[in-house]
C-alpha cells in the first residue's frame, strides 16, 4: 500500500498572503499545507479520505488519475468542500463514485450539494453513490476497512484503518474501544494542531502521548495549524518515531 499525504493542513494552517508569522513566511515547502487529506493506493485500488477545498489541486500536483471511492471522516466543510471535482473521475471512468460516510454526513452533504441528488439533474454534474457506513468493518473492492470512532469535542469523527495502517483527523478524544481497533498498528497518522490548548483537537503534547499509548511503530501528525511552529524546528522536539506529515509526503506499508 501507497499513502500519499494530500494535505496536513487546516483551515487556519493555509499560508496567507502578507501574514508576517514565521510559517506563513517560511520558503521551507513543508511548511505550506493544503487541507487536510490522504491518498491510498492498495491493491490496485484508489481511495481518497476527504475531499477538502484544495481537493482539486491536491489530485493534480500527485498525477492522480483513478479514484474508486471517496471515505469521509465528518461533515465539516474543510474535509467536504471539494466534492465537486470527482467530476473528471466520472467522464474518465464513465462510472459513479462511491462515497462512504456516516448517515449525518451523507445527509449533510445531500444537503450541500442538492444539484448532484436531483432526480433531474443538470448535465455533467457529479455522479456518486452513497453507501452509509457506521462503526462495523465493511469492504471496497475486497479491500478490509475498520472505522475508528473518535470524537472532535461532541461531534462523532470516523478514522479508519486498513492493514496495519491508521488514519485519525480531527479528534481530541479516543474512546477505550478503539484503542484496541488501533492495536498492531504500523503507521499511525494523528492530528495535532496546535501547542495551546484547543477545544477539539489533540494539542501537539496531547497527540504525542496518544501515539505512546497506541505505540505503533511510527507516527505521523497531520491538520497541523500555522500555530505550530516551523516544520524543521518542531520535528526536533519530537519523540523517536515520530513525526511531522508534509503535504506530497509518501509511505509505504
Amino acid at each position: 500500500m501507497t499513502i500519499t499525504f494530500l494535505g496536513t493542513g487546516t483551515s487556519q494552517g493555509v499560508p496567507v498572503i502578507g501574514c508576517p508569522c514565521p510559517v506563513c513566511q517560511s520558503l521551507d515547502f513543508r511548511d505550506k499545507r493544503f487541507r487536510a487529506a490522504i491518498h491510498l493506493a492498495v491493491q490496485g485500488q484508489s481511495f481518497v479520505i476527504d475531499t477538502g477545498p484544495d481537493f482539486r489541486m491536491q489530485m493534480l500536483r500527485e498525477g492522480i488519475k483513478q479514484l474508486d471511492a471517496v471515505l469521509f471522516t465528518h461533515e465539516h466543510k474543510d474535509h467536504t468542500a471539494g466534492l465537486d471535482d470527482i467530476r473528471p473521475f466520472n467522464f474518465y471512468q464513465q462510472a459513479d463514485i462511491p462515497i462512504f460516510g456516516r448517515a449525518a454526513v451523507l445527509e449533510q452533504l445531500q444537503r450541500e450539494y442538492a444539484y448532484i441528488f436531483n432526480d433531474k439533474k443538470y448535465p455533467g454534474v457529479p455522479q456518486v453513490a452513497c453507501v452509509e457506513i457506521d462503526h462495523l468493518p465493511f469492504q471496497i473492492n475486497g479491500v478490509g476497512i475498520t472505522p475508528l470512532p473518535v470524537l472532535h469535542y461532541k461531534l462523532p469523527v470516523l478514522g479508519f484503518r486498513i492493514g496495519d495502517f491508521s488514519y485519525i483527523t480531527d479528534a481530541n478524544s479516543i474512546p477505550e474501544e478503539t484503542y484496541a481497533l488501533l492495536e498492531g498498528s504500523e503507521i499511525l497518522v494523528l492530528n495535532a494542531l496546535q501547542k495551546e490548548p484547543h477545544i477539539s483537537h489533540f494539542t501537539l503534547e496531547q497527540a504525542i502521548e496518544q501515539a505512546k499509548r497506541i505505540g505503533a511503530k511510527k507516527t505521523y501528525f497531520t491538520h497541523i495549524s500555522h500555530r505550530l511552529g516551523l516544520h524543521a524546528e518542531v520535528e526536533k522536539e519530537l519523540p523517536e518515531g515520530m513525526y511531522l506529515g508534509y503535504d506530497g509526503l509518501k509511505l509505504h506499508v
